[in-house]
């Protein structure tokens, strides 16, 4: 990717860059749900509503192994992953629609569809976030053991040797996302400066105390409205040295807004439009500082305002790029498989036109490298 201008001076600082399309390629039959790196950075892993996670060398998505997801026991249909993350070098935790939690050994070949390690099963309905733990000080791998899971209404910590711990009280609302924080302000006998933060169905923000999980500790209405505010899809921390100091997180809403939360005050300080109708699915932040959003159609690249404007973050100052969403190409050097992944008939219907921001967000700044057509 070309991420300079002519100058040289990176696109993070100036505004101004191209960001190129290293390799494509149709993964999966039905959508991809999901993606995440291994630790060392050299694989890209992917999952799929056709019950696979496939594994691809970063630079050239040259596929390199398969597992093939066990199937739901009472009906043998396939169980489609709903959330993967690379725990350690050797083991990946992968979650799915019917609520269960399994961990493969990335070792083995799994294509033959052979058991996960372990599995289990720590919220009655599908797992909506998945969030690791930080290792003890003790840790001799230096790898996170434990995680924290949403789903339904209720949250849910699981360690890798000993199963589920605890599971919290019905919270009466949708627990959608988390994140863990830590360097907050730690209170004698009441907080050691690390919570969890959990997005609910109904604009609030919910901030549980590491180790204290029946009930959360404090709330923050992030958006409010009639009968609730809008669901909070997803949510990251900023990284240090962007925004106005302190501990914040963004926070991607239902609406297609991102919202930005100051810990401490506990309040909302700015926000900004990914899209006018679709929810932002996901958010995050580049080496560079950059924010990254998803939702719809789009992926935005944003940068940080500097200078005297009021907004925190404008879209960066480039050409849009466009991804083709009929590829007729299969999985990268992976012919021997024939995985058949052309589109069925019924995804193909055409989609009812949506309101479009057309290139600029609500502040007036002009989106840049807006993705589009990722059907």
């Amino acid at each position: 990717a070309n991420d300079s201008s002519e100058d040289g001076t990176p696109a993070s600082e100036n505004g101004f860059g191209q960001i190129e399309t290293s390799w494509r390629t149709r993964r999966h039959k039905g959508s991809c749900r999901c993606v995440d790196f291994s630790v060392d950075g050299e694989a890209l892993y992917s999952a799929g509503t056709d019950g696979l996670v496939k594994a691809a060398a970063t630079t050239t998505g040259q596929v390199s192994s398969k597992i093939a997801i066990v199937r739901d026991r009472p009906t043998s249909a396939i169980d489609a992953p709903c959330l993967l993350r690379a725990l350690t070098p050797r083991t990946l935790l992968v979650a799915t629609d019917s609520s269960a939690l399994h961990l493969y050994d990335l070792r083995e070949n799994h294509i033959s569809g052979s058991k996960p390690q372990q599995t289990h099963h720590p919220n009655d309905d599908y797992v909506s976030s998945l969030t690791p733990l930080p290792p003890s000080d003790t840790s001799t791998s230096g790898f996170s053991k434990q995680w924290v899971t949403t789903g339904g209404s209720t949250l849910a910590v699981t360690d890798l040797r000993r199963g589920v711990l605890v599971r919290s009280e019905d919270q009466e609302e949708e627990l959608l996302s988390s994140v863990y924080v830590s360097g907050l302000s730690a209170k004698p006998g009441r907080s050691k400066g690390e919570k969890v933060l959990v997005g609910g169905g109904a604009g609030v923000l919910t901030l549980w105390e590491r180790g204290v999980w029946d009930d959360q500790d404090e709330r923050i209405i992030v958006d409010r409205g009639t009968g609730g505010g809008e669901s909070l899809d997803t949510i990251t921390t900023l990284p240090e040295g962007i925004g106005p100091g302190g501990k914040m997180v963004a926070v991607g809403l239902g609406d297609g807004r991102i919202k930005f939360v100051k810990l401490g005050p506990n309040k909302v300080v700015g926000e900004v439009r990914h899209d006018e109708v679709e929810s932002v699915v996901c958010v995050g932040f580049d080496v560079g500082g950059r924010m990254i959003s998803g939702g719809g159609q789009v992926v935005k690249v944003w940068h940080e305002v500097t200078g005297d404007q009021d907004e925190r973050y404008g879209v960066i100052n480039g050409a849009k790029h466009s991804i083709a969403s009929d590829s007729d190409q299969g999985d990268v050097g992976e012919e021997e498989y024939s995985d058949g992944s052309e589109e069925q008939p019924e995804d193909r219907r055409r989609k009812k036109r949506r309101k479009r921001n057309k290139g600029k967000d609500q502040n007036g700044h002009p989106n840049v490298l807006s993705f589009k057509g990722m059907d």
